[in-house]
């Protein structure tokens, strides 16, 4: 193995490890705080959780050995089977993560009325969607056996052997792109910039009143004031940077990849080994950032966390009345109030 093949199995290996903690993690924490599992978000975060944990146990090591041994993997029913679970998770992902943000544009946009527009039993029926969605596309797949190993991703993953098939391989790989990145990618940059709007609406209401106030006290000290200035600033970019994450993060990650799984349809196109690992590569950092990206970094589980180390250690270092968990879960819904 070259330099380059060390390199890229270096980087598969740690993506593995932050996927594979920071997943159980965040498990973890929905099983152990009941106020997490009370939110109909948390639905949608245990879903995404779990099916990147599949993801990190079941398919990052087969592309690992590929990558180790540049060859397929023993086992031809295996294979499938991973190849399948691959292309059934990725898309549930993604859909997990559109999800995800229409919950929050209704609880952004619809504050007054989020408990009767998004209850559990909607959140059980647009995972239930996600679900069967996700499975059909697979099936397609293996009913025409368009499973296998691809030595261009190192992976068990969609493969097209028969030259004869390329027309209806093509249609079909169109489609389950459309409907699976193409689809999340559009609802999320519908309901996050809908999110953005309200939360500048909300920024501006914000810094107006806090001119005003500055205005009426003429003898507060000039630093007072650059302060406020420059906490007002910061205001204004916090929400543009929390929805750049969600977007940046699904386009970089996914991006890649299905570019280049259209772009191979052409017959004349042949893709770079080193490339088609990257971006496989890619997809998988996917599974390690959504933990820090949608929960770990949330003031909430990282309360949860701190419990949870504070109980092994048998340590308490908060009062015996505790701590309201719940305001964080609902000023995270308010991007403008978070701080």
């Amino acid at each position: 193995m070259d330099l380059a093949g060390v390199l890229l199995a270096l980087l598969l290996v740690l993506v593995l490890v932050v996927s594979l903690l920071s997943n159980l993690l965040v498990l973890l924490c929905f099983v152990y705080s009941t106020e997490i599992r009370k939110q109909v978000a948390g639905v949608f975060l245990v879903n995404l959780s779990f099916c990147n944990l599949l993801l990190t146990v079941l398919n990052m090591p087969f592309t690992l050995l590929g990558i180790l041994r540049n060859q397929q993997p023993p086992g031809g029913c295996v294979c499938k089977a991973v190849g399948f679970l691959e292309t059934f998770l990725t898309s549930n992902t993604m859909l997990s993560m559109a999800a995800l943000s229409i919950d929050k544009w209704i609880a952004v946009v619809f504050p007054l009325s989020y408990t009767s527009k998004m209850r559990y039993k909607d959140a059980v029926i647009l995972m239930g969607y996600s679900w069967l969605h996700s499975l059909t596309f697979p099936l397609v797949s293996l009913f025409y056996s368009w499973v296998d190993y691809n030595s261009v991703y190192a992976s068990c993953t969609l493969h097209l052997k028969e030259e004869t098939e390329r027309r209806r391989f093509t249609v079909f790989t169109i489609v389950f792109h459309s409907t699976s990145f193409m689809l999340s990618l559009v609802i999320l940059c519908f309901t996050y910039l809908k999110v953005l709007k309200v939360a500048r609406f909300h920024c501006k209401r914000i810094d107006i009143i806090t001119m005003q106030t500055l205005v009426l006290l003429v003898d507060i000290h000039p630093s007072v004031k650059q302060r406020c200035l420059n906490e007002q600033k910061r205001r204004r970019q916090r929400a543009t940077k929390k929805i750049s994450i969600f977007i940046g993060s699904f386009v970089i990650c996914f991006g890649p990849y299905i570019i280049t799984r259209l772009i191979e349809l052409l017959p004349f196109v042949t893709i770079n080994y080193y490339w088609g690992i990257i971006s496989k590569c890619l997809t998988y950092s996917k599974a390690a950032s959504d933990p820090f990206v949608y929960s770990l970094l949330r003031q909430q589980y990282k309360k949860v966390l701190i419990n949870i180390v504070n109980r092994i250690l048998k340590r308490d270092l908060y009062p015996s009345s505790g701590y309201n968990s719940s305001l964080d879960t609902e000023n995270d819904y308010c991007l403008h109030r978070t701080n």
